[in-house]
């Protein structure tokens, strides 16, 4: 496995990560994984089946059997749970703070972690998340680490959000995100930061193209 090429594009919410992998999952041909849908997908699992979020045992062994299928079509992911489309539901900023909530715990990030492993397949893999490059990947020979002001963040999600229906107030996702970010950062399993080797990128006034083209050229010995 680790003969296959993984490119690891890890940041905050809101920084353009998503957005950027699935463009070079496409433009290389190879698989995507969305780990933060994951964690997104087993809140929402836990959510369907009554489960505390609390409750780390118990979501340990949803984890382990966590029915999830990710498909790259139309330009845009779908993400199905137990052979249900999720896709909008899971994007909300509750579920966004909901999964925030189940990542800190720690038995759930070793029952997720082999999950993730196995989207290592040729003819290769890239993956987006906040450890990607750090803890699940340390041996990608690509990684990323996007990130953006707050600010700016909050009003792509705000966009987001308002372009499939959901209601949502800029102030507010400004606070969430920011409050998200702290705990993110501050948390002692695998927190949110650039792996030492990671290439850093701050989108803040950078275009999705731009950032496209430099990490395309990160990984241009991979074409």
């Amino acid at each position: 496995m680790a003969d296959i090429q993984v490119l690891t594009i890890d940041g905050p919410s809101g920084s353009g990560k998503g957005t950027v992998a699935q463009l070079i999952a496409k433009d290389l041909g190879w698989h995507y994984l969305d780990s933060g849908a994951i964690y997104r997908v087993l809140a929402q699992a836990a959510i369907k089946h009554s489960v505390d979020l609390a409750d780390e045992q118990k979501l340990a062994v949803i984890a382990q059997d966590l029915d999830i299928v990710f498909s790259l079509a139309d330009n845009s992911l779908k993400v199905m749970l137990e052979g249900e489309d999720v896709t909008t539901l899971i994007r909300s900023e509750k579920a966004g703070n909901a999964a925030s909530k189940v990542a800190v715990l720690p038995a759930v990030r070793s029952a997720l972690l082999e999950r993730q492993h196995a989207f290592r397949q040729l003819p290769g893999l890239v993956t987006d998340g906040r450890d990607m490059g750090t803890v699940v990947f340390p041996d990608a020979a690509y990684k990323v680490f996007l990130t953006a002001s707050a600010e700016v963040r909050a009003d792509r999600r705000y966009k987001q959000l308002k372009e499939k229906g959901i209601e949502s107030n800029l102030s507010d996702l400004v606070i969430e995100i920011s409050e998200r970010d702290i705990r993110d950062s501050e948390r002692t399993v695998a927190p949110l930061k650039p792996a030492d080797d990671a290439l850093i990128l701050d989108s803040t006034a950078m275009g999705i193209d731009t950032v496209f083209e430099r990490v395309r050229a990160l990984c241009a010995d991979a074409y």
